[in-house]
């Protein structure tokens, strides 16, 4: 597939944030997208359609999310396209990704430092250490969790300075949903957490997992996990690992290389012609 500007021929992309984050989180890599002739969509979670400022004022709309409103959420916007698009998602948004993969939706997906599914029995410390400020209280379950800036950069900035981390935590961060992230960390252990996909859910997209060698949160053994089990589908898996990178890698200095080896992958194996509002990929018989 050709990338030049103003191709009609281009797959939309959408973009899918992490917890603890917002659509602004992909800032750069929108602009560096659309600069090349793409559709970008970078939408927020349900009720997160305000700044990040705004939410750390009123966390009322972060703390009742669940995975399914959020999933649901996604899959309408998508399904409101002409064209299946390219899904890219990071941290929980990864998790989110393949989700909306096993409801049929998109030609290619790109999951960044991606969070958990259900099968994943890999806990490493690390991600323990990071998640804890969550998991360490059962009342966080229903609650809007947020990281202090020293809980942050373990977590999300441990190749940065404390002095650029507190700057990435001032511009980006906002409290997390505790249901999201206790229903998601803890999948294995609740036989109907929703995030549970079909790993070999037939004509599902071509899926690209990308891990940080030095991710805390969601490390790349994590990730090599989740492909391995994803690898079990018939369609195009496959699985990279980029040395020196951390959570925030989508902003981490040498992001730009990243993002384009994504939207290469995902031009390479994207399945052309397709739409999702005619797909039987996308019909009643899609995995839920």
């Amino acid at each position: 597939m050709s990338i030049d500007d103003g191709d009609t021929s281009l797959p939309p992309i959408v973009l899918v944030h992490g917890l603890w984050m917002t659509p602004r989180s992909w800032e750069h890599w929108v602009a560096r997208y659309e600069s090349r002739g793409f559709q970008v969509l970078a939408p927020p979670y349900p009720g997160f359609e305000v700044e990040v400022e705004a939410l750390r004022k009123d966390t009322s709309p972060i703390e009742k999310l669940t995975i399914d409103a959020v999933a649901d959420h996604y899959e309408e916007i998508i399904r409101g396209l002409d064209v299946a698009p390219i899904i890219m998602g990071h941290s929980f948004g990864g998790t989110l990704t393949q989700l909306l993969l096993d409801r049929g939706l998109g030609c290619a997906a790109v999951a960044i430092d991606s969070a958990l599914v259900r099968g994943i029995r890999r806990l490493p410390i690390s991600q323990i250490r990071s998640l804890l400020p969550a998991l360490d209280n059962p009342a966080h379950r229903h609650q809007a969790v947020p990281f202090t800036s020293d809980q942050f950069h373990y977590a999300f900035t441990n190749l940065l300075s404390k002095e650029d981390s507190k700057a990435v935590y001032d511009r980006y961060h906002i409290a997390a949903p505790g249901r999201i992230i206790w229903d998601g960390a803890l999948a294995n252990f609740q036989p109907h957490s929703d995030a549970k996909v079909d790993f070999k859910r037939p004509g599902r997209a071509p899926l690209l997992f990308i891990a940080g060698s030095e991710d805390h949160i969601m490390p790349a053994a994590v990730n090599k996990a989740n492909f391995k089990l994803q690898k079990q589908n018939e369609s195009v898996t496959e699985y990279v690992e980029f040395a020196g990178r951390c959570h925030f890698t989508c902003g981490q200095d040498g992001w730009e290389p990243l993002a384009d080896f994504a939207l290469s992958w995902a031009l390479r194996y994207a399945r052309p012609g397709i739409h999702t509002h005619v797909s039987e990929l996308a019909g009643a018989g899609a995995s839920r």
